[in-house]
């Protein structure tokens, strides 16, 4: 049965061209001249999508969307608005529109639009049956390792977005592997895990470049332009990019991602032509988007075309139950690697790094791992084979001190005096402290507040 759709406009030109869009399209299509048109229809049959314009001669299109939603929460909605009303459809979208297209209308803007929602309605539907496909555990997805719950999810999400073009929001500490999230995303694309994957670093590119690096430039578009580029966009045609860091992304910047978003097309540094491609956008981000659109930072409108389908993934201390796996994968990894024939790690040496909160997630457990793989002189890691601040008070005890406290507790005292001895070795120079301790600058500026080191 084909998706129904209900058009709520008063101009009667603009009514009939969508009408004769979206009917092409294989839809079916109703229609209303004015909000109270609109109910009648609603109340004599249900809806998957109203297209509903802000201003109304009987009502306010967003009087119109509140009805919608009490009435109808199962109809999606799409405002349509003027470029004087933008922020009215954004404010909208917050009480639960779930999209915005200005006039005048381009029909291929549209279809997009229309599309998504539907791609989004689909995942919806199929997201109820989640619980259940999550009592059938995976050790393995992919590229991702873990048997925790939240794993599970991560999994089950993945694999409802598969077949789809859904945008997708990565959101989670540093370390957690955002990255690795988007390569399963990939590979799990029946049209996609054969075409490229781009990852794009947004905050590691000056932003003087970050343009020409995303979307391409011509010869002469500036000095040091001798010849036409291609962008990252266009290499990753046919495929899907990860836009990593998400939140460095300059506002003017911002705005040509959002037509990309919508349009799937953009234009080269200094080129006149538009370019069209077809990829699914991935951004990643360790920071709180929300806070970045309080502070200005962050485009609002933008923020609310990324989070169509949002992914947390997890601090590696909230899924601990996965560090002997994730112990036993690496051994293997850095074993092979570095030629050595290390078989496993002690009772001991595995609570230590199940105590450990693993600030750095589990890029920092990689690490550590390959470290101790390296310098070890036997078949199986023990806490002597650990850097001396992580088992300073272990050996012994089993991994409590005399009065009973944690092995987290008895290491706070040497980790503020190691923290401390970096930031005075720099004077107080935040990044090379970090370089020194072998962890990104949020961490140490976390650790510093903890340890009231400010």
């Amino acid at each position: 049965m084909p998706n129904s759709i209900l058009i709520v406009e008063d101009d009667q030109l603009v009514r009939e061209s969508i009408f004769e869009v979206l009917s092409q399209d294989g839809y079916q299509v109703a229609v209303a001249g004015d909000g109270s048109q609109g109910f009648h229809q609603l109340k004599s049959k249900p809806f998957d999508l109203a297209l509903i314009d802000l201003r109304l001669p009987d009502s306010p299109g967003i009087e119109v969307l509140k009805k919608v939603r009490e009435s109808q929460p199962g109809t999606e909605v799409i405002m349509m608005t003027g470029f004087a009303t933008v922020e009215t459809a954004v404010e909208a979208m917050k009480m639960g529109a779930r999209d915005y297209v200005t006039k005048p209308i381009n029909d291929d803007e549209l279809r997009i639009l229309v599309k998504r929602v539907f791609d989004t309605k689909q995942l919806k539907e199929e997201n109820r049956s989640l619980k259940e496909m999550l009592t059938e555990r995976k050790t393995h997805f992919h590229n991702l390792l873990g048997e925790d719950p939240k794993m599970q999810r991560i999994y089950s999400l993945i694999q409802a977005i598969s077949d789809t073009e859904t945008t997708v929001l990565l959101q989670g500490e540093s370390g957690t592997g955002k990255g690795m999230v988007a390569q399963a995303i990939h590979y799990s694309d029946p049209t996609r895990k054969d075409g490229p994957y781009v990852e794009v670093s947004c905050g590691a590119i000056p932003r003087e470049l970050l343009e020409s690096e995303l979307f391409g430039h011509v010869k002469g578009a500036f000095t040091s332009a001798i010849r036409d580029r291609m962008g990252r966009f266009e290499l990753a045609d046919g495929g899907t990019i990860l836009l990593d860091e998400i939140d460095a992304l300059p506002p003017y910047l911002q705005v040509k991602l959002l037509r990309v978003l919508q349009q799937k097309v953009f234009e080269r540094v200094g080129d006149a032509k538009t370019i069209r491609v077809n990829v699914r956008i991935i951004a990643a981000t360790n920071h709180n988007l929300q806070e970045a659109i309080s502070r200005g930072s962050f485009r609002e409108d933008l923020y609310y075309r990324l989070n169509v389908i949002t992914i947390d993934v997890p601090p590696l201390r909230d899924r601990k139950g996965d560090i002997p796996a994730l112990v036993d994968h690496f051994l293997k990894v850095f074993s092979e690697k570095t030629k050595r024939d290390v078989k496993g790690v002690s009772k001991q040496a595995l609570k230590a790094l199940a105590d450990y909160d693993w600030p750095g997630n589990v890029r920092e457990l990689e690490n550590f791992l390959e470290r101790a793989v390296v310098l070890t002189q036997s078949e199986i890691l023990d806490v002597a084979d650990f850097p001396e601040h992580f088992t300073k008070n272990v050996e012994g005890v089993d991994l409590k001190s005399a009065n009973g406290s944690s092995l987290k507790e008895v290491l706070k005292d040497p980790e503020k005096k190691i923290i401390l001895n970096a930031l005075e070795q720099t004077g107080w120079n935040r990044k090379r402290a970090a370089q020194i301790l072998q962890i990104n600058r949020t961490t140490l500026y976390n650790k510093m507040k903890q340890y009231n080191l400010l």
